[in-house]
């Protein structure tokens, strides 16, 4: 059996960072007129932080291991925000009861920047366990903040499960059209976004000719280029409309005019389904939204059918 004596460690460890006699290390955190020159110490700072540990090597060789100090900048975090983290480098000390929200974000962010992996996971998750009000008051700047890194999952699965729940105070905050493809894409994959389908295209019809504001919004205008264009631009999109789940009015009217975006076999699909009362969807179309149907007492073609036959007694 081993005792551990991490307290006395972490202590030790933070007085090291505290004097200000054996350091080998200057990091220059901030931008003017807010920037602070912090002392430290290679050994710790590299075995913590890769990123620090690629910066501070890559500075040793350009000055040769000459004698003089290892020197790096980090012009995006502020200092104080840096002062916190430092802590947590050296001591593994982290109090978060008397920082605003905000500031937990920006530590999140330079911890991110820093590849301090499990400061990254702890911060996460509690801003979504403590904060989740905040988050959804302050939502565009969370999915910006999260998208922004290939680190940040938990957030990015934060912000789709808003977006998909509650669309309309999700799409008040940010600009739709705005939204990284990625983004996006985990949206379109949720069976419990709360839209109508119809909605969800016209959505992904509006983020396409964002991404190319030559194409004009008529699509009986687009040339066969500007079609291809489109179609490469929603490529990943496409494939997640529930097609099978829009009414024959809105096929017609809304879906049929952007046939060219669609894959031949896939339209003519959709084609014979929406003419033919009889046919059945192919075997490998989504399911509508929302829907959680028995599959031993419903069958979905039943549904898609009754629903056609909905379709057709109120256009009678």
């Amino acid at each position: 059996m081993s005792t551990q004596f991490f307290s006395n460690l972490s202590r030790n460890y933070i007085e090291i960072l505290e004097d200000s006699e054996y350091y080998d290390v200057t990091i220059e955190v901030g931008e003017d007129p807010n920037v602070k020159i912090f002392r430290a110490h290679m050994n710790i700072l590299c075995h913590r932080s890769p990123y620090l540990r690629r910066a501070l090597i890559s500075n040793n060789k350009k000055n040769n291991n000459d004698g003089v100090l290892s020197h790096t900048k980090l012009p995006n975090i502020l200092p104080e925000i840096f002062q916190i983290v430092l802590k947590y480098i050296y001591g593994g000390i982290l109090s978060l009861d008397e920082e605003n929200t905000s500031d937990i974000l920006k530590m999140l962010v330079a911890a991110d920047e820093l590849i301090l992996h499990e400061l990254v996971d702890y911060l996460q998750t509690y801003l979504i366990e403590n904060k989740a009000d905040w988050l959804e008051k302050h939502f565009e700047l969370i999915h910006r903040t999260s998208f922004q890194s290939n680190n940040l999952l938990e957030l990015q699965k934060f912000c789709t499960e808003f977006m998909a729940k509650s669309p309309d105070k999700s799409f008040e905050s940010l600009d739709f059209t705005s939204l990284p493809e990625k983004s996006l894409v985990s949206l379109l994959k949720r069976d419990d976004l709360r839209m109508k389908e119809i909605e969800v295209w016209e959505h992904v019809l509006k983020w396409g000719l964002a991404q190319n504001p030559t194409v004009t919004p008529d699509p009986v205008t687009w040339t066969d280029d500007e079609f291809k264009t489109m179609e490469n631009s929603l490529q990943y999109c496409l494939p997640l409309i529930r097609f099978y789940s829009l009414s024959s009015k809105d096929f017609l009217g809304k879906v049929r005019p952007y046939k060219k975006l669609l894959k031949h076999q896939l339209y003519e699909d959709l084609l014979g389904y929406y003419l033919d009362f009889e046919s059945e969807p192919s075997n490998n179309f989504l399911p509508p939204r929302n829907g959680k149907f028995d599959s031993k007492i419903v069958n979905l073609n039943i549904i898609s059918l009754v629903s056609k036959w909905i379709d057709k007694i109120d256009a009678s």
